[in-house]
């Protein structure tokens, strides 16, 4: 396999996800951190829609995060990520992608959508909040007793949304949630994948 070749830009989280499996899987990749006002000719020669991530590799371009990171996993697997293709995993991240992301966007630029009040995108956040608070309720980890798939996939979503107001997200009620947040953006894994290039 030839060097894979990943246009990314750090604080997205779809970038930070592909990045985590792809460190993980430990494909080796070369990292090309994109200016989103600025992208580069040959990333959009590559992928004409123009958003990150982009993965190029052995002529091949995938453009979806998800894609990326199961790409990746199908390379190497240590530590059982896939859960021998658990479809929970897949359920829980498609609801994170359509549902949870439409209200984080609008929360997190509510000016953006004046039709409703900031209260009310963060309220349908929270639907999905208390979906993951109640899985933690069983183990330390999403549906496992470990970091799978669906960890890496929607941690950097849970991160932009208590990020938006991070005293509000302290004082609710989803300790668990918050302390699985805590563990994974302490990890060495992420870390590793936010280190500023």
């Amino acid at each position: 396999m030839s060097e894979a070749l990943l246009y990314s830009f750090r604080r997205c989280p779809y970038a930070m996800r592909a990045r985590l499996a792809l460190r993980y899987s430990g494909v080796p990749v070369r990292i090309v951190e994109v200016s989103l006002k600025a992208k580069p000719a040959e990333m959009l020669a590559l992928s004409p829609k123009g958003t990150v991530p982009v993965l190029s590799v052995d002529g091949r371009v995938i453009e979806e995060s998800l894609e990326i990171m199961q790409w990746a996993l199908a390379q190497n697997d240590p530590d059982n990520w896939l859960l021998q293709g658990d479809p929970a995993i897949l359920a829980l991240i498609a609801e994170n992608d359509q549902d949870f992301k439409y209200y984080l966007n609008r929360y997190k630029y509510a000016e953006r959508y004046p039709e409703q009040p900031m209260e009310h995108y963060r309220a349908g956040g929270e639907v999905f909040l208390q979906k993951l608070e109640s899985l933690l309720a069983e183990r330390d980890y999403l549906v496992a007793n470990h970091l799978t798939l669906a960890d890496a996939a929607l941690a950097p979503f849970v991160r932009q949304y208590a990020h938006v107001d991070r005293v509000w997200f302290a004082g609710t009620s989803y300790k668990r949630l918050q302390v699985w947040l805590e563990r994974f953006l302490a990890s060495p894994l992420f870390m590793a994948v936010m280190a500023k290039p």
